[in-house]
């Protein structure tokens, strides 16, 4: 662990004269791709510094053991320091797993009606609302980009930005299928019906991750059919953009101006090209993919939401609360803090 933690010292030294050179600050994507990585180091490099003031604690004491006058104090001050210093191992192991790169980022959700007809687009509709308390609670803000309507309600499918302080680090095991168990409203005699919606949550892609030729797009304008009042539906601002590689269509019609709506198809756009990417990669190393807790297939079952017994079930990790009601209403901090603390158990564990 030490060799590694020196490693990571090295490299923030580095880092740091690199963002001092002229060269560097006349260059803004190297300037703002160095500085995140520092700042993605800091924590580490902090607790290094702590680790040493431990470890200098400890030889401190074991020496002063030898003095008769300073044994009693000095047992004391050891015992003390030892418990520090096997804390922060832990808490360095792990600081020092494998991060991921997208953790800090925005992400982009998208929520669609699967199997149950109109009561899937009612809980597509259930679920958008609980990531957005959920994003509520935590300070971040929601910006819906594009949304198609169920005809009794909910969402077919709808499209939505979440911007806050590493949203993704929070947000991204929710990616899979998640079914729901209730009696719907249409529903005379009481029976439970079985509903899916699929979510797929993308880290938001910035221009220096990778740039889209313009000659591999087409944009289509058209008028906006959605809700979303007068002034959206009355000009040609909504937008369509085909990748053409990949044939990947995104649409964005819930802004005003046809400028702004072309901004957010092409963040959308980037995601999924970015996603798309990475799902090639991961598929390359088997190891990697066995180590995720179900992290962008959205066809596995994740999640099931059990009306009747006010009852949620992560398949994943068996896990299972008894606060459904709490669940729905953006509670969500018991389900994200058990899926990262398995993420680590397994990365720790090298499974």
């Amino acid at each position: 662990m030490i060799d590694r933690l020196e490693a990571t010292l090295d490299r923030y030294n580095y880092l740091t004269d690199e963002l001092s050179k002229p060269e560097t600050i006349n260059d803004i994507k190297k300037m703002t791709s160095l500085s995140k990585e520092q700042a993605s180091l800091s924590e580490i490099i902090e607790k290094y510094n702590e680790y040493k003031k431990v470890l200098s604690d400890i030889n401190e004491a074991k020496e002063l053991l030898n003095d008769k006058e300073m044994a009693s104090f000095a047992k004391e001050e050891l015992s003390s320091a030892e418990i520090k210093k096997e804390k922060i191992e832990k808490e360095l192991e792990l600081l020092l797993l494998p991060k991921d790169p997208n953790d800090d980022k925005n992400i982009i959700v998208e929520i669609r009606g699967a199997a149950g007809g109109d009561e899937a687009n009612l809980f597509a509709g259930d679920l958008f609302d609980m990531y957005s308390r959920y994003a509520e609670n935590m300070g971040w803000k929601v910006e819906v980009i594009n949304e198609v309507e169920g005809t009794s309600g909910g969402y077919s499918q709808i499209e939505f930005m979440i911007k806050g302080d590493s949203v993704y680090s929070k947000l991204k095991y929710e990616s899979g299928t998640h079914r729901v168990q209730r009696v719907p409203s249409t529903e005379s005699q009481g029976r439970v019906h079985t509903s899916t919606a699929t979510v797929a949550v993308l880290p938001e892609v910035e221009d220096i991750d990778f740039e889209i030729n313009e000659n591999d797009i087409r944009v289509d304008v058209y008028r906006s059919s959605g809700a979303g009042g007068q002034g959206v539906n009355t000009t040609d601002s909504a937008v369509r953009i085909t990748y053409l590689p990949t044939g990947t269509i995104v649409t964005c019609q819930n802004e005003r101006s046809q400028l702004k709506n072309k901004e957010q198809a092409m963040k959308v756009l980037k995601s999924k090209i970015y996603e798309d990417l990475q799902k090639k990669q991961n598929a390359e190393i088997e190891d990697d993919r066995r180590s995720k807790i179900g992290t962008g297939d959205r066809a596995e079952k994740i999640r099931t939401y059990n009306y009747p017994q006010n009852r949620v079930t992560d398949h994943r990790i068996n896990l299972t609360i008894m606060q459904l009601d709490r669940i729905m209403q953006g509670k969500l901090d018991e389900i994200v803090e058990a899926l990262i603390n398995e993420d680590q158990r397994r990365k720790l564990a090298g499974e």
